[in-house]
């Protein structure tokens, strides 16, 4: 199969004249249409989008790349543009794109991945990419693919074999989340790369077909040095001993030259692997404890996220349909009618999944597959609470969200320590270790551990509620409270500060959740932490709406996406301007946030979902108020960027 099997003449519209981003995929979708190459437009336009949220398909070069794959794809097919005026297509060179292929890959990646793989690298020839956009006609445009392919390719069954009898002096591995486009672009340019500066090279692709000109032992041994551009975790355990350089997908494309030379100069330090490493890992002698600890429980809180959000909506529409139906709020609140008992069940199903997972993730990601097991079970324990006194969990306090943190960090340590006793264990027994030795021990460690310090961690978790419900009942404590927490929400917009404030609030209201009382403060916190990450990215629309004169155009233009990101509750909206204006943005956003949060419990305001911004709407208790609070701390956050950044110059 050659790429022109891939892409027919009606498939191909020349002197296009998109004006955005938005219509030049517009117009590539409807050419994949016309060919007859969809099952689902919309389904697979989706996807073409959602890739293009995860980071521009442009490559610089006025060349782009949109990809996806779907089941809405019939069969494996291009479609091809050329823009001679250019569009903006966020390209990381900045130059406009002049040139645009769109793929169209189906969800069983095959033979159809390595013709794509070398249409990727045929782009990187600058040559090439000319005569494409000076084509007359979808005929000549076609011909002039076909003349590079053989060009390029004249011996299609001929491995590349290594230049000397010494083996190639660096190798590379690349890899991007869709294993599509970038994957391939960055390979051909390290070999480009390789070729001018006169170094042998070799590169394996981690593709959606798998893993293409794997890298040998041997080779591995006689190299200088490996470089990782991925944007995805590859295995690197392989390359222990070897300096490795561990980078983004988008340097192995744009700085290949770079990177070769560290490698051959010295410049990178010697990579030591823990068993399964990640492709992080090669850099993790340079991170701080603190830095470590802090990846380890985002692994944990991402995983286990959707469980919270998705349990705790059930919940609250099981609240709110008891709350509709009149049932009092005693007990059975919640459960009161078969609707929202089904509502309840459910919910409090995937809530019971919320702290193993927790737990287990972040004993995955110190101890990898092991830790799993470990993590898991020490979590469940937490969850029930069991002791050495008290084995069924009969009267005991749980430890709750404090004892899943504590299961996860110290079973995956405990884990990692056994496994470092077990590396001189005879050979013969190596199979056995991942299957029997290591959960087997693990579970037998993680079972007295935790029956060990649960007594303790309970005390310590259900001090804190009774702290937090103290607190509630003082005027005077629970507003700064709910203020402080609201503004560290807008410190980093999805870093350290944020995350914390939110798991604080999650975490509280699980135990709310769970409890059934109505008046816990639990819910008025979660409302301020909530409230305090919708007013960064609004507050930043308005002041690209009102106060356009303190704005770039391309800063006015992304503006109005804000409006959407903060009503959803998607902080990391405002990140781009306050990576662009930190001394400006941060402050404002993060006063604005306290006041919504201080106002938001000064109204007596709650929220019994952890998530979905206006979404959940109906699960916010007085939501007018709570409206309010949110326009007056977006507007305060707009003011101080008027005061804070002075109008530029066109």
């Amino acid at each position: 199969m050659r790429i022109t099997d891939l892409l027919k003449k009606q498939g191909i519209a020349l002197n296009v004249a998109p004006k955005t981003k938005r219509e030049a995929i517009d117009r590539l979708v409807a050419l994949h249409e016309k060919c007859g190459n969809l099952s689902n437009t919309a389904e697979y336009k989706k996807g073409i989008l959602a890739r293009e949220e995860m980071g521009t398909t442009a490559i610089g070069m006025e060349v782009a790349i949109p990809h996806a794959k779907s089941e809405a794809v019939k069969a494996p097919a291009l479609t091809a543009i050329t823009v001679p005026n250019g569009v903006d297509y966020e390209s990381p060179d900045g130059a406009p794109c002049k040139l645009i292929f769109m793929i169209a890959a189906t969800t069983d990646g095959d033979v159809h991945l390595e013709v794509l793989a070398r249409l990727m690298q045929m782009l990187m020839h600058e040559d090439f990419t000319a005569k494409l956009k000076a084509a007359k006609s979808p005929t000549e445009f076609l011909n002039i693919i076909d003349d590079q392919e053989t060009k390029q390719f004249p011996d299609e069954a001929a491995a590349p074999a290594a230049a000397n009898k010494g083996g190639y002096r660096v190798l590379a591995v690349t890899a991007c989340p869709t294993g599509i486009a970038h994957t391939y672009m960055a390979a051909e340019a390290l070999a480009k790369a390789g070729d001018k500066l006169g170094i042998t090279i070799k590169v394996e692709t981690n593709g959606s077909g798998g893993a293409k000109n794997v890298l040998t032992a041997e080779e591995i041994a006689n190299c200088d040095g490996i470089i990782i551009a991925a944007d995805k975790n590859v295995e690197t355990a392989r390359f222990d001993g070897k300096p490795v350089l561990s980078t983004k997908v988008a340097d192995g494309i744009h700085k290949p030259e770079e990177l070769i030379n560290k490698i051959v100069n010295g410049e990178v330090g010697v990579f030591h692997s823990d068993r399964k490493a990640s492709a992080e890992d090669s850099s993790a002698g340079d991170e701080s404890f603190g830095r470590r600890l802090y990846k380890h429980l985002m692994n944990g809180v991402s995983h286990m996220l959707p469980f919270v959000v998705a349990g705790g909506i059930f919940i609250a529409i099981a609240f709110l349909i008891d709350s509709f139906a009149g049932v009092p709020q005693d007990g059975n609140f919640g459960s009161g009618t078969p609707v929202s008992l089904w509502f309840m069940k459910i919910g409090n199903v995937a809530f019971g999944f919320m702290l193993p997972i927790l737990a287990g993730f972040i004993a995955m990601s110190i101890a990898d597959r092991p830790g799993l097991l470990v993590g898991i079970v020490g979590g469940a324990l937490a969850a029930a609470g069991n002791t050495f006194a008290d084995p069924g969990a009969a009267n005991t306090i749980p430890s709750g969200f404090l004892g899943a943190l504590l299961a996860g960090f110290v079973a995956g340590w405990l884990l990692k320590m056994l496994e470092k006793a077990c590396e001189h264990l005879p050979h013969a027994l190596e199979g056995i270790k991942p299957i029997l030795i290591y959960p087997l021990a693990g579970l037998g460690i993680v079972g007295v551990m935790m029956c060990a310090v649960n007594p303790f961690m309970g005390i310590i978790n259900d001090g804190l509620k009774a702290g937090i419900n103290w607190m509630a009942g003082q005027p005077g404590l629970l507003i700064p409270v709910c203020a402080l927490l609201a503004g560290m929400m807008a410190i980093d917009m999805g870093g350290p500060f944020n995350k914390a404030a939110y798991v604080t609030a999650t975490a509280l209201l699980t135990e709310a959740l769970k409890t059934g009382n109505p008046d816990d403060p639990a819910f008025k916190i979660m409302a301020a932490v909530m409230i305090g990450g919708m007013v960064p990215p609004i507050a930043i629309a308005l002041s690209t709406t009102i106060f356009r004169n303190r704005w770039t155009p391309d800063e006015r233009k992304s503006g109005p996406v804000n409006y959407i990101m903060g009503l959803s509750f998607v902080t990391e909206g405002a990140i781009p301007y306050a990576a662009g204006h930190p001394l400006q943005v941060i402050p404002s956003c993060l006063v604005g946030s306290a006041c919504a949060g201080a106002l938001s419990a000064l109204f007596g305001c709650t929220l019994k979902a952890p998530h979905g911004g206006i979404f959940v709407l109906p699960t916010i208790g007085n939501p007018l108020m709570y409206f309010l609070a949110l326009v007056i701390g977006s507007v305060v956050g707009m003011l101080l960027l008027a005061i804070l950044k002075k109008p530029i110059k066109e």
